[in-house]
């Protein structure tokens, strides 16, 4: 079963957040070699506090999937880290959310023989599933260019605010990521096509996707 929940940086239990921080630095540097804060095999920073919430996505209880959300109202990576790399950013006042180190674990997915699973898209529906269960207007973010293929490709109808480098000189992008009903239909859908007959139900928060080895999986509410 893939469940996909939010829990707060101050409820985190230990043993949690050592294997969050843990696939985090995996990630962010072993695999991406970005310039992160590592200490103990683990990777975290300033903007890891009271003020952030997790999504996880398990299955069997071992964590697949993850990323950050922390209000806009509160410190953040694009006020902060990201702020000097792009020549302006002016994020509007309202209820916005951040969403930082989104990752999917491609080792454990393959392990785990979830590859046909459409991780990426469930974890898209997540995000927005979260922001309209806790009244937030959108979602804001800073991304590579691979990750804005991914979400392009998607279907998610983002819009690039601004562009800018990084400290390789690469391509990254401040985006928004409407939480609108079109655009969590648009999830919705593709989801229900990776999987004949699977039709997910509006504004589910938690999600649990079951996973079955024989007959159709199934997108239903966390009970």
């Amino acid at each position: 079963m893939i469940e996909i929940f939010d829990v707060n940086y101050n409820l985190m239990s230990d043993n949690r957040s050592k294997e969050l921080f843990s696939l985090r630095k995996k990630t962010f540097k072993d695999r991406l070699d970005w310039i992160v804060n590592c200490e103990n095999n683990m990777e975290f920073d300033e903007y890891d506090s009271e003020h952030t919430t997790y999504l996880f996505g398990t299955y069997k209880e071992i964590v697949v999937c993850s990323l950050r959300f922390i209000e806009i109202k509160y410190p953040n990576m694009i006020t902060g880290t990201f702020k000097s790399y792009f020549n302006k950013i002016e994020l509007p006042e309202g209820n916005f959310v951040e969403a930082s180190r989104l990752f999917i674990d491609k080792e454990r997915v393959q392990a785990m023989q979830l590859q046909k699973k459409p991780i990426s898209s469930i974890l898209f529906l997540s995000m927005i599933n979260y922001a309209r269960n806790y009244g937030y207007q959108g979602i804001y973010a800073i991304i590579s260019h691979p990750m804005l293929i991914i979400f392009q490709r998607s279907g998610w109808e983002i819009s690039v605010i601004e562009q800018g480098q990084s400290e390789k000189n690469q391509r990254i992008y401040l985006i928004y990521m409407p939480v609108d009903d079109r655009n969590q239909q648009i999830l919705i859908d593709r989801i229900s096509l990776a999987h004949s007959g699977l039709t997910p139900v509006r504004d589910v928060w938690p999600l649990t996707f079951r996973v079955r080895d024989h007959g159709p999986d199934e997108l239903k509410l966390n009970s």
